[in-house]
């Protein structure tokens, strides 16, 4: 893994010094290179689960949120703006020392760097690689900090969660095509802020219901909207993620993209773990964008399938008969943080 380009060149001839003392890291992605930095002094603050895991794996302290002061903190812009405005808000109030931002122009940078202009003094910028970091010290942020989760429609949601502002389509979409009865043992795999799980959970044949999320800020949300005592809740990467006793039915709403990049094999690896948490006479439902060729990982997964609903922008399908031979297994991974 090589250096980080930008932190390299702020930290070498860019003129950025880092003082002694703990160093907050918000929201770094599995595979950032933090190298330039000292790894003992470092904290990573993120709460998604794959990236938690793995920086976890090469040795970092990692946390849900920050904790008490730190001498400097690394901002990485996710891609949701208020998001962005609120980690470095978030930063600024945690740290008396200097608040260092980095990304991508996919990322917004440039409009982050023009605003935080604003309110203080920035040093840098350095540019390279289709991206800027920037530092500062002082400056007021307090309006940046997001405002106590909203309800939307009855739900409570967060800034940078999935479908914050609304219920997402392709869910609702796949929330009326379900059936009255889904058997005793359903898994919500990505479960959100638990839109899915609610429908789910009105229907009086459900003993049990596993909700998988990835995203800690989003099952927080899904820990208020469903209070049910049927809902079990699970902090884990839901690709690698099975129960303990295989299930009647998994719904899924699975992402296609980390950041800007389209990645539909995500999609396919929710699928393959779908197979692994059913029963050999269980159902899939999912939902996802009508482009997304799904279909062949499907085949190779499931006996039958078919498309039950749709739109000009989403298919709803349903398959049956997991292609699964291995003993079901429970990975604890949501006990990480």
């Amino acid at each position: 893994m090589t250096g980080h380009p930008r932190l390299d060149l702020a930290l070498a001839p860019g003129g950025l010094t880092l003082p002694e003392g703990r160093i907050a890291v918000f929201g770094p992605r599995e595979g950032t290179s933090l190298d330039p930095l000292p790894k003992d002094r470092v904290e990573v603050i993120t709460t998604l689960f794959p990236d938690h895991a793995w920086f976890d794996r090469q040795g970092y302290a990692c946390r849900l949120a920050p904790d008490g002061t730190y001498a400097a903190a690394v901002v990485f812009l996710p891609r949701a703006k208020a998001l962005a405005r609120d980690w470095i808000a978030r930063a600024r109030a945690a740290t008396s020392g200097p608040v260092i931002v980095d990304g991508g122009k996919e990322d917004g940078i440039e409009g982050v760097l023009k605003d935080c202009r604003k309110r203080t003094q920035v040093s840098g910028p350095v540019n390279k690689a289709h991206g800027k970091l920037f530092w500062f010290e002082g400056g007021d942020f307090t309006e940046w900090l997001a405002r106590p989760a909203a309800g939307l429609d009855g739900f409570v949601t967060a800034p940078g969660v999935f479908s914050a502002d609304g219920i997402d389509p392709a869910s609702a979409l796949l929330a009326e095509a379900l059936p009255r009865s889904l058997g005793a043992h359903v898994v919500d795999l990505g479960a959100g802020w638990g839109y899915l799980g609610a429908q789910v959970l009105e229907r009086t044949d459900v003993t049990r219901l596993d909700m998988i999320e990835a995203d800690h800020a989003a099952l927080d949300c899904a820990r208020q909207n469903v209070t049910d005592p049927r809902a079990l809740f699970h902090w884990a990467d839901a690709t690698a993620w099975t129960p303990e006793v295989r299930a009647d039915a998994v719904v899924m709403n699975p992402p296609f993209h980390t950041g800007r990049k389209p990645q539909p094999d995500l999609g396919r690896a929710f699928i393959r773990t779908a197979a692994a948490c059913l029963k050999p006479k269980g159902t899939l439902w999912m939902v996802a964008n009508r482009h997304l060729p799904y279909e062949a990982q499907i085949e190779d997964c499931f006996a039958t399938h078919e498309e039950v609903a749709g739109t000009g922008r989403f298919k709803v399908l349903r398959a049956t008969g997991p292609r699964v031979a291995k003993s079901p297994r429970l990975i604890r991974r949501d006990r990480l943080g």
